[in-house]
């Protein structure tokens, strides 16, 4: 069932039982990627998944806010950018009792998050779409030991064949700006009172879990898992988020 907000946010609920958590897609995706994963906790949980709006990290925050205040849900679960707004609402929203996280493609040490944007800006003004996506996907984890010229006749049938994937390919620039928009040292999340849980993949990119192995020791309370055979996207339709969910019933009773 999709909900409209007071505030125009949209929302997808499953489930009407147990306790409610809130599920945050990642870039290039919105609410109906997570489908596998709310049907995967319906059964034990109410699940609110939100569609972002994309409108900077403030703006996020405060989308996510009014979602809690509506539905009274106190458990967040928030994938790669989405995972970014989950742990700045957990810093300034008391009312989240239990988060998890996979993967926030924060800056720490020599990784660039972001490396890959200037191309990706330069492909998209070429009206470029589908190098644009191979661009970004390549840059955030996806398929990149695949190389371009493999991809691209791939890429160009799926945008055809969906219109949809092309309509998400820009909104990449406003999850570009939550990551740079929350920018700065991983120990101001100490200041973070929510039972928080890592998660990530065994197959993702070395920085997003050099981004944990910094986090981990700077969230008071704290617990990490790592999946084996999966990547950044698991918890998509297209990946494995029956895994996820099990690690999130888990956690969220």
């Amino acid at each position: 069932m999709e909900t409209k907000a007071a505030t125009d946010i949209r929302y997808r609920t499953f489930g009407s039982g147990g306790p409610k958590v809130v599920l945050l897609h990642g870039g290039m995706q919105t609410s109906a990627n997570f489908t596998r994963l709310a049907a995967a906790l319906a059964g034990t949980f109410t699940v609110y998944v939100l569609d972002r709006r994309r409108l900077g990290l403030r703006s996020e925050v405060d989308d996510l806010a009014a979602v809690l205040d509506e539905t009274g849900a106190a458990n967040v679960f928030g994938l790669s950018s989405g995972a970014v707004v989950a742990l700045h609402g957990a810093l300034e929203l008391p009312r989240i009792e239990r988060l998890a996280l996979y993967e926030p493609p924060l800056s720490y040490g020599d990784g660039d998050p972001l490396a890959w944007l200037p191309r990706f800006e330069k492909e998209l003004a070429a009206g470029r779409t589908a190098a644009a996506m191979i661009t970004v996907s390549k840059g955030t984890g996806d398929f990149r030991h695949v190389p371009r010229a493999a991809l691209t006749p791939f890429v160009r049938l799926w945008i055809r064949s969906d219109p949809q994937v092309r309509e998400l390919v820009p909104t990449m620039r406003g999850d570009a700006a939550v990551v740079a928009q929350a920018s700065g040292p991983l120990n101001r999340y100490a200041a973070v009172t929510a039972e928080t849980l890592l998660l990530g993949g065994e197959r993702s990119p070395a920085y997003l879990t050099r981004v944990l192995n910094g986090l981990e020791p700077v969230l008071p309370r704290v617990r990490r898992v790592t999946l084996g055979g999966v990547g950044h996207v698991a918890a998509d339709n297209s990946g494995k988020p029956e895994r996820v969910a099990a690690e999130l019933r888990k956690f969220f009773r």
